[in-house]
């Protein structure tokens, strides 16, 4: 096949139709992709198209999925460097496309050089309009929420951007399902009080109000990472919260010293194995500050404690946590679901859940929030 010579380049801040999925600055020169399940998605009427990336590492790369009409086409790893990628070539350019373009990794708190940037588009024929989706959610979770090992063999054990995906993933199988817009909020290893390595620091709660708190570094600042997020510009219907499986952990882990005040953090067990009031106690808290803070920023959302992917050692808690916020607030817009717990024949690569767990808990997910959209609108 010959070189198209009718591609034309267009900026993002020159294309009228284009839809930005995930927290983003609003900068579109060049638009910063933070979160996983972050797109960019389009419609087009063109035989050829190719996206300008710019992508840059210490140590963990970005990956994408490409999508055209809903279904995963092409995953690819980016290298570092400002590069073309082709999106798609020789289609029927009379047949209109839906693309999006998503960011299958999650944000990298561990390393502060991780970058996703998208500078422009080039094609040969014209967008069309994106339509709105009905219903918008928001998931915020931990590595299941990330898709860690949702992708991959059971054996892989390594930890690397390859074994995530925010496609194979409850969140985007729910979103779709349901029709609606969806953002994700999550970090491997991290909690509602700790991260399961006992450091407190390691917490959502504490990020949430910025546009992508838990990254580090003065590049990402710079990229505007740490800015107060614009809760305005996108109110969700449903909050989705995964959170508790890492703070059980750390009832089995170390403590955790902090090397700069010198202090040790530990949740605790008792003799027989239950856990220590106190340290539960300030789960409970943790979990229904940041309930509070929640409904500060989404007034109008019901607020959903789904969790068990991983086990429900922390159930009880969290049933303590959403009683306590609803009694103390009045607020009866909140409520707990649990989901389905991996087996032996759902689980993924790393010990996690995999594509079929991830399945199980959407349709569980589904069900559920299809009962609260209805009763909303």
């Amino acid at each position: 096949m010959k070189q198209n010579t009718n591609l034309k380049v267009h900026t993002l801040a020159d294309i009228e139709h284009l839809k930005i999925h995930g927290r983003t600055t609003g900068l579109l020169s060049p638009l910063t992709l933070f979160w996983t399940g972050s797109a960019v998605e389009l419609n087009v009427k063109s035989s050829e198209l190719w996206l300008e990336v710019e992508a840059d590492y210490d140590v963990y790369e970005p990956w994408i999925s490409i999508l055209i009409n809903s279904v995963p086409v092409s995953r690819q790893m980016l290298v570092a460097g400002r590069y073309w990628i082709c999106v798609f070539r020789g289609m029927n350019d009379r047949v209109v496309k839906n693309v999006r373009i998503v960011k299958d990794v999650q944000a990298m708190s561990g390393d502060s050089g991780c970058s996703l940037q998208i500078h422009a588009v080039k094609m040969d024929g014209e967008f069309l309009p994106v339509a709105d989706k009905p219903h918008k959610i928001e998931f915020i979770g931990d590595s299941i929420t990330s898709g860690e090992g949702s992708i991959g063999a059971k054996a892989e054990e390594d930890w690397i951007p390859m074994w995530f995906s925010a496609i194979n993933n409850y969140t985007s199988m729910t979103a779709d399902a349901l029709n609606a817009e969806y953002r994700v909020i999550s970090q491997s290893g991290w909690g509602v009080l700790t991260s399961w390595d006992n450091n407190p620091y390691g917490n959502i709660p504490d990020c949430y109000e910025q546009v992508c708190g838990l990254l580090t570094g003065a590049k990402n600042e710079a990229l505007g990472a740490f800015q107060a997020h614009s809760f305005e510009s996108w109110q969700p219907d449903v909050v989705v919260v995964n959170l508790g499986t890492n703070d059980g952990g750390a009832f089995h882990s170390p403590e955790w010293k902090d090397e700069v005040t010198g202090e040790s953090h530990k949740q605790r067990l008792n003799e027989d194995g239950t856990y220590h009031e106190d340290d539960i106690q300030a789960f409970v808290d943790a979990a229904e500050k940041f309930l509070m803070k929640l409904r500060k920023n989404n007034q109008h959302a019901h607020l959903v404690w789904a969790y068990g992917m991983l086990g429900i050692p922390m159930m009880p808690a969290i049933y303590r946590a959403v009683d306590a916020y609803s009694k103390k607030t009045g607020d009866k817009q909140v409520s707990v679901l649990q989901l389905p717990n991996m087996t032996d024949e759902t689980i993924g690569a790393r010990s996690h859940p995999g594509a079929l767990a991830h399945e199980q808990a959407a349709k569980e997910l589904t069900g559920y929030l299809k009962r609260i959209l209805a009763g909303e609108s």
